[in-house]
């Protein structure tokens, strides 16, 4: 089987506040809005996130409740660039503050409008420890 695209979908009740955040801090854009169902999309169309109101005929009825237990993560270039944003400035709430870990992260946790975590994210030299635990392919993909 060959993939042609994957993302997330997040149940919620909170379709219009969650369209609001996404756009708002995350520069996503509209593809799709219906009362029931967004989707969204970053401009150069490289990732995708859609919101579903999780008590849609469409979800089967021992499913319909809303996502729980998510942590997205966004890598970006300049991570505290984006905390400066997103927490000093817009006033989103920390989850989890900025730092940075041994495994080659400097990140920093918020929450959305129903409660998933995300996790905003810039790669660092992890650690020789860590170094070792990843495989010849993950080294060089993260050695460049």
């Amino acid at each position: 089987m060959k993939l042609q695209s994957f993302y997330s979908v997040i149940g919620t009740d909170k379709i219009e506040e969650s369209k609001a955040f996404y756009l708002t801090h995350f520069s996503f854009e509209i593809t799709f809005d219906s009362d029931w169902y967004v989707s969204l999309r970053t401009q150069d169309a490289k990732f995708q996130l859609a919101l579903l109101d999780y008590r849609h005929p469409s979800v089967p009825a021992g499913y319909r409740q809303a996502a729980q237990g998510v942590i997205l993560n966004f890598e970006v270039e300049d991570v505290d660039a984006a905390y400066q944003r997103l927490i000093k400035e817009a006033g989103l709430p920390v989850a989890l503050d900025i730092r940075t870990e041994d495994w080659g992260q400097r990140h920093f946790l918020t929450v959305d409008p129903n409660g998933i975590l995300i996790d905003l994210i810039t790669i660092t030299p992890p650690s020789a420890e860590f170094l070792e635990q990843y495989t010849e392919a993950g080294k060089a993909e993260l050695l460049g």
